[in-house]
């Protein structure tokens, strides 16, 4: 995999990234909407529940791969802290390929599901009756992108000479991001 292909499929996971914030941002704005209909003027609110809910779920799939670039998912690091480095890279290419495995059966499933949903007509059975491919193909986005992260982390782990070559941005040499600060060191 080529630097070039690397720094590609980490663009798409800022761009989704950004497009999850986007989400959560429609999705609280919906959600005040909402509340202000419902409770101040007594007024019914039909799309808006499905609107919150799928655009909050959107938002966790196609902001999975940005969370994996970043390191940012939660994790319990004992084991790799009493590791040598080398076995600490094994163990993580070992994740790594596990995740691969996952994101892939479960990006076929999110396939076979958006295809039945587009051919079959499914949809919500609300009054709304929102196409069902509309709220699931984020999922199947966001496991595609999961996967080509996950491919980037495993070349990234397997050839560390490749981020020795990708000079770092000035907002990150501003402020680096550790998992491993101590209590009540703030940066």
């Amino acid at each position: 995999m080529s630097r070039r292909l690397i720094l590609a499929v980490e663009a798409l996971s800022k761009t989704g990234g950004a497009a999850a914030a986007l989400l959560l941002i429609a999705a609280m704005t919906v959600m005040c909407q909402m509340i202000l209909m419902r409770y101040l003027f007594r007024s019914p609110t039909i799309w808006q529940t499905e609107f919150v809910v799928f655009t909050a779920t959107a938002a966790i799939f196609i902001g999975a791969p940005y969370v994996l670039m970043k390191k940012g998912h939660v994790g319990v690091d004992v084991l790799e802290l009493i590791l040598s480095s080398a076995n600490r890279r094994r163990l993580q290419c070992v994740g790594s390929v596990l995740g691969l495995a996952f994101c892939g059966l479960m990006a076929v499933a999110s396939a076979i599901y958006v295809f039945e949903a587009w051919e079959g007509g499914w949809t919500t059975p609300t009054i709304a009756a929102i196409p069902l491919w509309i709220p699931a193909t984020p999922m199947l986005v966001g496991f595609i992108l999961l996967c080509l992260q996950y491919l980037v982390e495993i070349v990234k782990l397997l050839n560390p000479q490749l981020l020795e070559e990708q000079a770092p941005t000035p907002s990150e040499q501003a402020a680096p991001v550790t998992g491993h600060q101590p209590l009540g060191d703030a940066k």
